[in-house]
């Protein structure tokens, strides 16, 4: 089995050997850059922005110097990037590259996730590594100076000419904040130089090609590096697909589909299954209804629910915060009805009970503002590559079209707050990816996730040559490799520790939960 892995991988190296780093315009890259040395030290709780669920498993941390604009390796600052590493268990011969999504997720901790550390087989020959991306984490960062949150507690719902247009005015004034805070950084903050970052990490690992698990977001950094560098492109899983093959606003466009499909085919049926339980309806529709008029209520007056640090205010949307992202997952979906049911007692008769309304709070720290260096790297990112179109009219114009169609969660408010058709500085051309050249990826995708919609992972599969879907059926999860699917495990771990390339291929979800058991 390992010479099997080391050969397919491709990582006997030459004793002595530094893998070749990519090449700039100018035809090199400082020694200052390729001569350093990663300084593996146990990391401390404070070396990671998030805290892994089950503590730090032994996870090494370190960091390294990359060029600030990989175009003129030879000018201007060093930018730091953090990065972690949980060792392989028997030895390594590969290193698997990861990153959580976003773009702009912190991924230092990553390795130290369930996902990873419970895969034993995986874990035998392959270091899992973690990055936090420039722009955020413990890497270099970037900021908006808070301008995001002037955005957070508009109702998109109000249909208002006066409303519309505010939420427009606050997005441009958001949009010129973050340019401001950026300075000089935020034209650098892109796919393009951070895959540049990940492929100078791959040389100082000392590997001729590396592995790779990114979700979401990080599906999108994947495909992008295998087809920048597919002599460098080990076995890559791609788990629920951005549509990678096209530009950031139009894989976005299917999102509001994809998250009202989610709550509705999804979770209110699951609700109306458990009414015994929640007391929200025996049927989807009732439970929709009971969503309604719980956040008309809370529009008229916003509740205040106690907690450990102090009174937290749910405002109408408050609650399609924690709706949407509680969809991202099954296991989310008790926490939000529960979160639900208590609204529904407290607009209906005032009271709920003590421990209903602690659920409640804590199923609503799903919604809590996301790190300011997040938001600047989304927005950093999105904004600076690939064309976008669009201006108020459009932007208005969508925003009517979504609320007819009936898209109540996120569908009206998203044409209003995309910071991108305000940014002033001429975006990075986006390269075709198209996958020619490229070693098989391995994508995975749930058929009713919400947040990267399943037509637009089908679309990037059809694009990209010699990709292999795994479609997971009767299931809306956003991310699924290390989640608790074992067909989708043992397809993932044959592919990235044995090399089986599968077929296309559909297999069951795993059944939702049951707030009884």
């Amino acid at each position: 089995m390992r010479k099997r892995l080391v050969l397919a991988v491709g990582l006997a190296l030459v004793a002595g050997a530094t893998p070749a780093v990519a090449e700039d315009a100018q035809g090199g890259v400082p020694a200052r850059y390729t001569a350093q040395r990663l300084d593996w030290r146990l990391c401390a709780p404070e070396e990671l922005t998030t805290q892994p669920p089950n503590g730090l498993q032994g996870l090494e941390c370190a960091t390294f110097q990359t060029p600030r604009d990989w175009d003129r390796p030879h000018e201007g600052r060093d930018l730091t990037i953090a990065v972690s590493r949980l060792k392989a268990t028997h030895g390594a011969t590969a290193s698997l590259l990861t990153n959580p999504g976003g773009p702009g997720g912190d991924g230092r901790y990553f390795p130290a996730a369930p996902n990873f550390t419970e895969q034993t087989r995986l874990r035998e020959h392959q270091e899992i590594i973690g990055v936090d991306v420039r722009g955020t984490g413990k890497s270099t960062n970037v900021t908006c100076d808070g301008a995001w949150s002037t955005l957070d507690d508009l109702d998109a719902r109000d249909r208002s000419p006066e409303n519309l247009n505010h939420t427009l005015d606050l997005a441009e004034r958001a949009a010129d904040t973050c340019q401001a805070a950026y300075g000089d950084l935020g034209p650098v903050i892109n796919t393009h130089q951070t895959i540049h970052d990940y492929d100078l990490l791959r040389a100082l690992l000392g590997r001729e090609r590396v592995n790779w698990v990114g979700y979401s977001g990080g599906t999108w950094l994947g495909a992008h590096y295998a087809q920048r560098f597919p002599q460098r492109t080990g076995r890559f899983v791609l788990d629920s697909n951005t549509e990678f093959t096209t530009t950031w606003q139009k894989s976005f466009d299917w999102q509001a589909t994809g998250f009202e499909r989610s709550w509705r085919e999804h979770f209110l049926p699951w609700a109306a299954k458990h009414d015994d339980v929640y007391h929200l309806g025996a049927d989807a529709e009732s439970v929709r209804r009971v969503y309604e008029d719980v956040r008309a209520a809370l529009v008229r007056r916003p509740v205040e629910l106690p907690s450990q640090e102090g009174p937290f205010r749910v405002t109408a949307p408050v609650l399609d915060g924690v709706v949407t992202q509680s969809l991202y997952s099954k296991v989310l979906f008790e926490g939000l009805a529960t979160f639900l049911a208590t609204l529904k007692g407290i607009t209906e008769q005032g009271v709920a009970p003590q421990e209903d309304v602690a659920a409640a709070v804590a199923a609503a720290e799903l919604a809590a503002d996301e790190p300011d260096a997040m938001r600047a790297t989304f927005w950093a990112t999105l904004c600076g590559e690939g064309e976008w179109t669009g201006d108020r009219r459009t932007a208005i114009r969508d925003s009517n079209r979504a609320h007819e169609r009936g898209l109540t969660l996120v569908g009206s408010g998203w044409p209003l707050v995309q910071l991108c058709m305000f940014w002033d500085r001429e975006p990075r051309a986006l390269p075709k990816l198209d996958g020619r050249g490229v070693p098989p990826v391995l994508m995975l995708h749930s058929e009713l996730d919400g947040a990267t919609p399943i037509e637009g992972a089908r679309r990037a599969h059809a694009a990209f040559k010699g990709s292999r879907l795994i479609t997971v059926t009767g299931d809306g999860d956003h991310g699924l490799y290390g989640m608790g699917n074992p067909a989708v495990d043992e397809i993932t771990n044959a592919y990235l520790i044995d090399g089986v390339v599968p077929a296309d291929r559909e297999v069951a979800g795993m059944p939702l939960p049951d707030p009884s058991a």
